[in-house]
């Protein structure tokens, strides 16, 4: 669909109140960051995004410099990249892994397996905007502002007894760059601006107007207006030339003084007030058709955009942005360091406990989410939108052994679900380049998606087999489909979905063996990812039947078995659903299907208590206690799944716990905030503040591991957006969770939030929640049914209301079902702590669909 017709019927949606959110949350407190200086390095300039295009915008007086991305130039053109050879030599390997032969087996597949055309390409910088300011060196009474409450940045100073004032947006609606540039006195508004970028042979021009500035009114469009442009095309790299074709377009419209156009330079004099606009275009149009025109559809942007009024323009990039941010709010308390710097107080963080420093930090994560990831475009990939190189680090791809996954872990729990739309349109994707490279490289039916793809969906292994030979991206990503059912309740969607699950379900049905040692049924060859193994002497990663792997595999074959049981029962709903494809029906043979799968499932590997106590993050007791990898992909059962918990699996619960002590604290930026989300869901809030505490540490360079930069982006480093998603995951964990077959009230609660506040956010089965809590218990929530069905609560303090009352027996809403786990195998080794468990109240509220229910805490 047309981007601008797309971003029209979805205003028409959101005006009429069809999209799941309720009325939006108002929030007295402001969330905003702040500066006294300008921004010296790209990771202290600010973010703006309309899920299209990035800017970061710097603020400097004298030459302002915004950084541009638009989410479609990416290195390359269409391509797949499976490797012909893999088909031959992966059962080669596979011998090689059960021989115990492991660096063996990882050499001949780095020769023979991975990919050798391409590794996936890399997502490139646009190039930047830059205005000078003639004078403006001597300035004062500085101030740089990103509002989180209106996605916009502010920049103010004083020259000579006269205020300058910068707001800039990047437009939801009018699809743009804007930045407005005032002055308290007529005639001071003075600059030139210009286009720049790293790409070679880029092209720029520039376009007379067709009549005078000064007499362009509210009804002109963009080719009256002088212009500049610049064009180029995206970069060879690893041998495949690069075909996405861009254009940037920049004009402006002035009050007074003079405008003019020369040798790619934007000249405006002595204007009163003066709008800088700039318009970015490519030629893609999906991952297999780049055939569109970058000129006309930065042409059309542009006129649309200066159509009307700067106010207007505002006005309507503030009513959209402000449709999804206010659905979900979080207050922790006062603003008490509000006179103080941004990047400050996060400097202070482990003296002040900033606690409105943590729900800025948390509005930022959502706010990162609205402006890198809207309906109708890319997902968010490892920087989001915002990457300032030609050759980022890993190419800032989409890596599918948990970075891509991490960036949607907020989506549905913060109330954003239509935001993954681009993650569902990415997986219906790969899942049809992966059938072909399920062909290719393994000789089977269905759909595989190794470690990473790209915006060309490539789907064979790449880069080195340590890291690439991994093939469960794709059972990964379809928890994401399956937990979209469990938040809405939505058949239609599931239907929808239902051949992309049972094809990914079919491929790992059709390449899983027999291993020699126990006879489970495992994948292999495969890794831990990115870690090393004792088995091989730390020298190799690959192995069979890691842990990650059967425990997507359980949750993927369950999420089959489940929903061919659901849909099986239900009526098929016409039209389209969610991701855009037609319903489909469920036949016998789907049945057959799931009936064998559910056979199959008894005969893989149980999770696995080591000789320390450990979660066995591999078949064999390889774990080494004082290993502290930044991934700890055993725990995935933990969460982002829902196989272990305290009062079903007791024991692996605390097989988990000893794992994660462990593994560590400080990691990586991505892995705290990880590692936030499993310290809450092993009920511990105090552990899991820590870890926030460590991901608020300020990073000021790259060469200390993890934290966070001045403007709020994690620190991997270098910088990756996954950690400020996992992060803002994690504060709601702490605060709500519904995975374990009820709805659990504060629990991780800190001690440090003894009260506060969190409106909007979404638990399973579609119950909206506004929370209140003092003194540590729960003050009051209101449930807003969506879906209706049985509403089960568990909060450590007593609770009250029309209709509660105490649970008994399982909970009857079938969105609320828990996975039947194997008994874990316990090594006799091992010495297992009894599991304590707050004592806690279970209630039942039965709802109907479209009504709240207002309990109170005792």
């Amino acid at each position: 669909m047309n981007r601008k017709r797309f971003i029209n019927c979805l205003l028409v949606l959101l005006s009429a109140g069809c999209l799941r959110a309720q009325a939006p949350h108002t929030s007295a407190q402001e969330y905003k960051l702040w500066y006294d200086r300008p921004a010296q390095v790209w990771t202290e300039a600010l973010p703006l995004g309309n899920g299209r295009l990035g800017a970061m915008v710097y603020g400097t007086p004298a030459t302002e410099q915004i950084q541009l991305n638009e989410e479609t130039i990416w290195a390359g053109r269409p391509n797949n990249n499976a490797n012909p050879n893999a088909l031959e030599y992966i059962p080669r390997v596979r011998d090689l892994v059960f021989a115990g032969k492991y660096l063996e087996a990882q050499t001949l597949a780095t020769e023979k397996v991975m990919a050798k055309t391409n590794s996936g390409m890399p997502y490139q910088s646009f190039g930047d905007l830059r205005i000078a300011f003639p004078g403006h060196t001597r300035y004062t009474n500085y101030y740089r502002e990103l509002s989180l409450d209106s996605a916009r940045t502010l920049v103010r100073y004083e020259v000579d007894g006269v205020q300058y004032r910068r707001e800039t947006i990047t437009s939801f609606t009018d699809q743009v760059v804007m930045v407005r540039l005032t002055a308290n006195r007529p005639g001071r508004i003075t600059f030139n601006a210009q286009l720049t970028s790293p790409h070679q042979d880029v092209v720029i021009t520039s376009e007379a107007a067709g009549i005078t500035p000064e007499a362009a009114n509210i009804g002109n469009t963009s080719p009256l207006l002088p212009c500049v442009t610049l064009s180029g095309v995206s970069s060879l790299h690893e041998g495949l030339k690069g075909k996405v074709e861009f254009q940037g377009r920049l004009t402006a419209r002035n009050t007074g003084g003079r405008m003019s156009c020369a040798d790619g330079v934007l000249s405006v004099e002595g204007a009163d007030e003066a709008t800088v606009y700039v318009s970015i275009a490519t030629n893609f149009n999906n991952y297999q058709d780049i055939t569109g025109n970058p000129s006309e559809r930065a042409k059309d942007y542009l006129a649309t955009a200066t159509a009307h009024s700067f106010a207007e323009a505002r006005k309507s990039h503030t009513d959209f942005y402000r449709r999804y941010l206010t659905r979900a709010s979080l207050d922790l308390g006062d603003n008490r360091y509000e006179h103080v710097t941004t990047d400050k107080r996060v400097e202070n963080f482990k003296q002040t406990n900033d606690a409105h420093l943590v729900a800025t930090y948390f509005q930022f994560g959502r706010y990162l989410l609205i402006c890198s990831s809207q309906p109708g475009g890319q997902p968010a990939n490892l920087q989001g939108i915002w990457n300032d190189k030609l050759f980022p680090s890993w190419d800032s791809k989409y890596t599918c052994n948990i970075n891509l996954e991490m960036n949607y872990w907020p989506s549905e729990v913060t109330n954003l679900s239509e935001l993954n739309e681009p993650l569902f349109r990415l997986i219906r994707e790969v899942s049809e380049t992966g059938r072909e490279t399920a062909r290719i490289m393994y000789g089977a039916n269905g759909w595989v998606l190794h470690h990473n793809t790209d915006i060309w969906r490539i789907t064979g292994a790449v880069d080195k087999a340590p890291s690439g030979l991994w093939p469960g991206g794709g059972a990964w990503l379809c928890r994401h489909l399956w937990e979209r059912y469990l938040y809405t309740g939505d058949t239609g969607f599931l239907r929808s979905v239902y051949p992309i699950l049972r094809e990914s379900g079919r491929f790992f049905d059709e390449i899983m063996v027999k291993e020699p040692a126990h006879n489970w049924l495992v994948v292999c060859p495969s890794n831990s990812p990115e870690n090393v193994h004792s088995g091989s002497n730390g020298k190799s990663t690959t192995a069979a039947g890691c842990t990650l792997d059967n425990q997507l595999i359980f949750d993927l074959w369950t999420a089959i078995i489940s929903a061919t049981e659901i849909l099986g029962t239900e009526t098929p709903e016409t039209g389209m659903s969610g991701t855009g494809m037609p319903g489909t029906e469920v036949s016998a043979t789907d049945r057959e299907f799931a009936a064998r799968l559910s056979r199959r499932l008894s005969e893989m590997p149980p999770m696995q208590v080591g000789r320390w106590g450990q979660l066995q993050e591999w078949m064999h007791d390889w774990d080494d206690p004082n290993d502290v990898h930044r991934h700890v992909s055993h725990l995935y059962g933990l969460f982002p799944s829902n196989q272990i918990s305290p009062y079903r699996t007791p024991g692996l619960f605390d097989a988990a716990r000893t794992s994660l002590i462990h593994r560590g604290d400080p990691s990586t930026g991505w892995s705290m905030g990880w590692k936030v989300c499993l310290w809450a869901r092993l009920l511990d809030g105090d552990h899991a503040y820590k870890l926030i505490t460590d991901q608020l540490t300020l990073v000021r360079n790259e060469k200390k591991k993890g934290g966070t930069y001045p403007n709020l982006f994690d620190a991997h480093p270098p910088f990756q957006i996954d950690g400020n998603f996992g992060c803002t995951a994690g504060i709601i964990e702490m605060l709500m969770q519904s995975h374990d077959g009820f709805i659990y009230l504060l629990p991780a609660l800190p001690t440090l939030w003894r009260e506060g506040t969190v409106r909007g956010i979404i638990a399973r089965g579609g119950f909206e929640l506004d929370l209140s809590w003092k003194n540590g218990k729960v003050k009051r929530l209101v449930v807003k049914s969506h879906k209706g069905g049985n509403c089960r609560l568990r909060s450590a303090s007593p609770l009250t209301g029309k209709g509660l009352k105490r649970a008994k027996g399982e909970n009857p809403n079938p969105l609320y079902a828990v996975p039947v786990i194997a008994r874990p195998l316990i090594s006799p080794e091992a010495k297992l702590n009894k599991v304590e468990i707050a004592k806690t109240y279970l209630y039942d509220l039965p709802t109907q669909a479209g009504q709240e229910y207002t309990l109170i805490g005792n």
